[in-house]
Formats: C-alpha cells, structure tokens, sequence
C-alpha cells in the first residue's frame, strides 16, 4: 500500500511540473505573438512590461539597458498597479552605474543578496519590504542589460513565476535589439 501512495505521489507530482511547463510555453507563445512586430523601442518594452505584470500580479517592472556609446545605462520604468509601500524612496534609485554593469556581467537572475553583495546601497529598513530580482537580458555572452521586477515582501516573487519570465529572456533581448538597430538607422 506505501509503494502504491508513492507512486501516486510521483505521478501527481510528476503531472503538477508537466502542467507548469505547458503554462510557460503557453506564456512563453503568448509573450512572442504579443511583441511580434513592434519596431519601437518604448512600445516593445510597454507592451513587454504589461505582460510581466499580467503573469507576475502587482509588480513593478523596470528595464535597465546598457548604452554602448559611454558606458552608462537607459531606465525604461512603468508602474505597477498598485503601490509596493516604498513611498517616495523606489529602488531604482539605488542602483549606479557601477552596479548595473556588475548585474549586467554576472547574466544571472539575482536577488536582493545578490545585488548587495555586488554594491547595491540603499535604506535597509526599506528594501526588506520588498521582494526583488534581476532578470538578464542577452544572450551568447552578450548583456543588452537587465529586468528588474519588484513588489512587496508579503508577497514574495515565487520561482515558478520567475522563471516563466527568464523563459521570455532571450527573444525579449533579440527584440530590443531588432529595434535599437532600427532607431540607429533611422537617426
């Protein structure tokens, strides 16, 4: 009778993770037909923002993209629908140019740990109320620059709606690269 609760367990288990592959697949097509042709830059990263916080309720969603020219870094912010209880302190402000080239380098999801450790400074009384991570934007060792997702410690960022995001990562940085090369062009 144990072998046979064990082996339920295995295939309800097993079936629970094949369920939540299909939703990031799911998400994953629903993410790519949305953005298809969008040759904006300010477009693809509006609509790109709305559809992280369809999947990842009640957050703020912020890109931070890296410029070539002098090494420093394009803030592309949209708000979230509801406040996170930061006030008027936002945690973009903490991050320097220093910092986002060190989350940039590393092309790894990072949390709050990770960016202290690499020089993040801030109000700790503020930052422990909230739940935060850096998703990469790149790929082939080539960092266009990142994501960074918030909202409030009460609810924490949970793995499985996270790595439906990183899922997005790499066709999100092809686009984003698709339209910078537009606008230079352009210009």
């Amino acid at each position: 009778m144990k072998k046979i609760d064990i082996l339920c367990n295995d295939f309800i288990a097993a079936q629970r993770d094949f369920i939540d592959k299909l939703n990031t697949v799911s998400f994953t097509a629903d993410f790519y037909e949305s953005i298809i042709g969008i040759t904006d830059l300010g477009g693809l990263l509006h609509v790109a923002s709305n559809l992280i916080r369809d999947e990842i309720a009640d957050v703020s969603v912020t890109f931070f993209l890296r410029q070539s020219a002098n090494g420093g870094f394009e803030l592309h912010m949209f708000e979230s629908e509801k406040p996170i209880g930061l006030e008027k302190y936002r945690l973009e402000n903490c991050f320097t140019a220093e910092l986002v080239e060190q989350i940039c380098k590393s092309n790894k999801l990072c949390n709050l740990d990770d960016m202290f450790a690499m020089g993040l400074q801030g109000n700790l009384v503020g930052l422990n109320k909230i739940s935060a991570v850096t998703v990469p934007l790149g790929e082939l060792g080539q960092s266009l620059g990142f994501v960074l997702i918030y909202r409030s410690s009460q609810n924490k960022l949970a793995t499985l709606q996270l790595s439906r995001v990183s899922a997005i990562r790499a066709g999100l940085a092809r686009a984003i690269q698709a339209c910078q090369v537009l606008s230079h062009a352009a210009d």
